[in-house]
């Protein structure tokens, strides 16, 4: 059983998730404004958060960005009615570890959810968060920071998944459609290029040569 915050101030959804977690074994505590959000993501037993970015007097993004900046690991799912691929990127780039446009079917809000709460089961089994290496990069699990060549670089929540997917893949050639769904968790959808994007900040930050394109067939970690 885990133990959900719901950020959010429509009493209409926060009726709805609290149902249909409570139906999936899952405890919720409820935040409705900003202040009240910065306390309760910062209990020791908060295992998931699903936060809405336009709470009343606040923004969800600078909520976000606060409990980041003070330290928070907690997984951070955004759910909210600001779509496209620019909010997306903003939201991922501000320490959320997923974001979900509304409206939103309930069985893919319960699919990541899983998702987010398996990998951060594993971590935990596996004690220390441990480390990732491969094409001369290391990645510390733990800090998200990546080591190259003996220099330390802080990379954002979504370069971190994106370069986490690679270094769990090594050798292999991961097409676009299959980081889309992998680290963002989105369907195909062919107008967007968060991953052509996030691909561009990982060389500038690592190096043009740390991940190699593949004419026709899509991405992979090292020289090409």
């Amino acid at each position: 059983m885990s133990r959900i915050l719901i950020i959010e101030d429509d009493p209409r959804i926060v009726e709805f998730l609290e149902r249909g977690l409570a139906a999936h074994s899952h405890t919720t505590v409820v935040a409705r404004d900003g202040a009240t959000a910065r306390i309760e993501a910062l209990r020791d037993d908060i295992d998931l958060i699903i936060l809405d970015l336009g709470l009343p007097g606040d923004d969800g993004l600078d909520v976000l960005r606060d409990l980041r900046g003070q330290g928070a690991t907690t997984p951070v799912l955004v759910l909210t009615a600001r779509g496209g691929v620019d909010n997306t990127i903003i939201g991922l780039d501000a320490g959320a570890d997923d974001y979900l446009a509304k409206p939103f079917r309930f069985d893919e809000l319960l699919a990541r959810i899983r998702a987010r709460l398996r990998s951060d089961s594993t971590a935990a089994a596996n004690g220390v968060p441990g480390e990732l290496a491969g094409g001369g990069i290391t990645l510390d699990l733990g800090t998200r920071r990546a080591h190259v060549a003996n220099r330390e670089v802080e990379l954002s929540a979504g370069e971190f998944m994106l370069l986490e997917a690679f270094l769990r893949n090594p050798d292999q050639v991961l097409s676009r459609e299959q980081l889309l769904s992998q680290v963002w968790g989105y369907h195909h959808n062919p107008g967007s290029n968060v991953v052509e994007v996030y691909v561009g900040y990982l060389r500038r930050k690592l190096g043009e040569d740390a991940i190699a394109t593949v004419r026709g067939m899509g991405y992979r970690l090292g020289q090409a």
